[in-house]
């Protein structure tokens, strides 16, 4: 009897180290298939008790007093199927006729109560069917990017989103973003995991930073590096020159006669010949803040090639191959004129905790309102956590996985030989000593 209460004892106490260990291990051997017995089994009185049932129709009624049968029960929305994922579970259902998807978004947060889960989402698949992503259990709690998680050229993984996918900081799809954070949200850290990936990449990164302490150590990887707000307006001034260069390369090809095949003929520089095609270029800018603020009036004339030739750049440079990664704590109108020009060419948004609303209201108050609660949500604990949208309205919550600067730093010294030489912005090439054979990833000062 002793024998079996301590190996009952034993076995309830490893599974419940494996479910704080690896919640992911514990969801996929014991969590998971509970769950799914749970939601089919009492899925028609949970959607009757939220509410998302209909009454039968009037044929049934019918039928039933014909033949003198008790009345039907309500019907709920039709269970297509459920299945189980890494991280939860997924259910598609079809509405009944008279039910709206709004009725299923609403009452999201009853079914995971009723469920026992952490987080329901809906989407609508197409006219009358929706998808409910179900998470069993906290992913954002410890996250660790997946080792096979899809990488392509400018389209990196950088985060894992509440439903327990992979968020991609896609170039292509969405050319400029904005990240917003107060300091201590995890900012820095996403902004070095964006680094991270992209150093093994064939693309040209450019870094503006006026702190001279965050983009600095990772400067073997950089094409050009301005560390002031004078190096940066002549190194901004230099991208619109280069962008201008690749579009005569662009005119060049688009020479269109009649017998030219429409697959040819390209507006921007991904139709190119990849003999001709030139490097993508990342321009990353850290506190955007510290490179628009002027002390003195002479100060406003560069503040204005700057912010001029960040505007263009975002309007137009695209097409070049160039696209802009801005990072702060605030991006509002207090920062000078044009400055909400600028935002309103920044597509991609990516908010972590902000310490007044106001700030929250500059992310997302002109393309996600519904995301500025969630972002006002997060705790200063939550180091990481961040609220990602962009101009479509929809927005999913995400966090960083911790990337360490020295992790950063060995990538960029890892990837130092791939480092593209742009011969228009050669003049602002980082300036450091040779790497020695044994480096270990140690930051190492750079001057720009």
């Amino acid at each position: 009897m002793v024998t079996v209460l301590v190996l009952t004892g034993g076995g309830i106490a490893a599974v419940l180290f494996v479910r704080r260990v690896r919640p992911d291990l514990y969801w996929m051997i014991i969590g998971g298939p509970a769950a799914h017995i749970r939601v089919t089994w009492s899925y028609a009185s949970v959607m009757d008790a939220c509410g998302l049932s209909v009454p039968p129709s009037r044929a049934r009624i019918l039928l039933a007093r014909a033949m003198r049968r008790e009345m039907p029960a309500n019907r709920p929305p039709k269970l297509l199927r459920v299945r189980q994922t890494r991280t939860g579970l997924v259910a598609r259902i079809r509405l009944q006729p008279g039910q709206d998807a709004y009725d299923v978004i609403t009452a999201a947060d009853r079914l995971r109560h009723s469920w026992r889960l952490h987080h329901v989402a809906v989407r609508e698949i197409r006219s009358g069917v929706l998808e409910l992503s179900m998470t069993g259990y906290d992913v954002l709690n410890r996250v660790h990017l997946p080792a096979r998680a899809e990488r392509s050229p400018l389209r990196v993984p950088v985060a894992v989103r509440g439903d327990g996918s992979v968020h991609y900081r896609d170039f292509r799809r969405v050319p400029h973003s904005l990240t917003v954070g107060a300091t201590e949200s995890g900012k820095s850290v996403y902004q070095r995991g964006l680094i991270k990936e992209l150093a093994s990449q064939r693309v040209a990164l450019v870094g503006v930073d006026c702190k001279g302490v965050e983009l600095a150590p990772l400067a073997r990887r950089f094409t050009a590096l301005a560390t002031d707000p004078d190096t940066a307006a002549d190194l901004l001034d230099a991208l619109v020159a280069e962008m201008g260069e690749r579009f005569q390369l662009i005119r060049a090809a688009q020479r269109i006669s009649a017998d030219t095949p429409d697959a040819q003929i390209t507006s921007d520089i991904w139709g190119l010949p990849d003999k001709t095609r030139p490097v993508p270029i990342v321009v990353i800018v850290d506190e955007v803040a510290e490179l628009l603020l002027v002390s003195a009036a002479s100060q406003k004339k560069r503040r204005e090639r700057i912010i001029t030739a960040l505007i263009r750049l975002g309007q137009l440079a695209r097409a070049a191959g160039i696209y802009l990664e801005v990072c702060g704590q605030r991006f509002g109108s207090e920062l000078g004129d044009g400055v909400t020009m600028l935002r309103a060419q920044l597509t991609g948004r990516v908010c972590h905790r902000v310490n007044d609303e106001a700030s929250a209201k500059m992310a997302f108050g002109d393309i996600a309102p519904d995301a500025l609660a969630a972002v006002l949500a997060i705790a200063p604990e939550q180091r990481g956590v961040a609220i990602a949208a962009d101009s479509t309205g929809g927005w999913s919550r995400i966090r960083t996985a911790n990337v360490t600067l020295r992790t950063a730093v060995a990538a960029c010294n890892r990837h130092a030989d791939l480092t593209p030489d742009v011969p228009a912005l050669s003049d602002f090439r980082p300036d450091l000593p040779p790497l020695p054979d044994d480096a270990t990833g140690v930051p190492v000062p750079a001057t720009a």
